[in-house]
């Protein structure tokens, strides 16, 4: 695993460890263990671990697989409260009253992790290695949530934003996100990390 030469400053660290330290047992308890198959959600585990290991390539692979889907949870959501509609979906249980306010203040959490993780990556510079870590998670999470959990649409592999299908079966969208997911999502941001990040990647061992 690859570390930064320069370390992180100390505060992000601790306030991203008291968010988790609420968090974990908050979804665990609400919506239960399996939530933390959704990529979002495992992601909070890999930054955390990426934040105080100063890892390179954690905090670009966790870069690589949130930015464009967070950017679509924050257009989302604030469409939502402006305009009265959600153009992409994937935020109504926000405006869910059956949910309990504090649940639903802990998914804040998406608009904060863009900005960190820009911000780590700038500080420690874009590992290309990322794209191929994410795509292997999420190849890896995709079947398991098919499969082992299907009434609960993890990842949106029964239906994109619990949307009924019209167009294909069922079978023929969860192949396809084999291939949405890295070509829609992953390797766009990719392109654009690898020309932003500032400092060049060094493997540091």
């Amino acid at each position: 695993m690859t570390r930064s030469s320069g370390p992180l400053p100390l505060w992000p660290r601790i306030a991203y460890s008291a968010f988790f330290a609420v968090w974990l047992p908050a979804y665990w308890l609400y919506y239960g263990p399996q939530s933390f198959l959704w990529l979002c959600n495992t992601a909070n585990f890999l930054i955390l671990v990426g934040l105080w290991t100063q890892s390179r390539l954690l905090m670009s692979w966790q870069a690589v697989g949130l930015l464009a889907v967070e950017a679509g949870w924050i257009s989302d959501f604030a469409a939502r409260l402006v305009l009265g509609f959600h153009p992409v979906g994937g935020t109504e249980y926000m405006f869910d009253a059956t949910i309990p306010l504090g649940m639903r203040s802990l998914s804040f959490y998406h608009a904060a992790l863009p900005p960190l993780l820009l911000w780590s990556v700038r500080s420690l510079g874009y590992d290309r290695r990322a794209l191929w870590w994410q795509c292997g998670m999420t190849w890896l999470l995709l079947p398991i949530s098919y499969f082992w959990f299907p009434e609960r649409n993890l990842n949106m592999v029964h239906a994109p934003f619990h949307r009924p299908l019209v167009v294909l079966p069922a079978q023929a969208w969860f192949a396809a996100c084999f291939a949405l997911y890295p070509l829609a999502l992953y390797w766009p941001v990719h392109l654009l990390l690898a020309r932003w990040s500032a400092a060049p990647l060094r493997a540091v061992t």
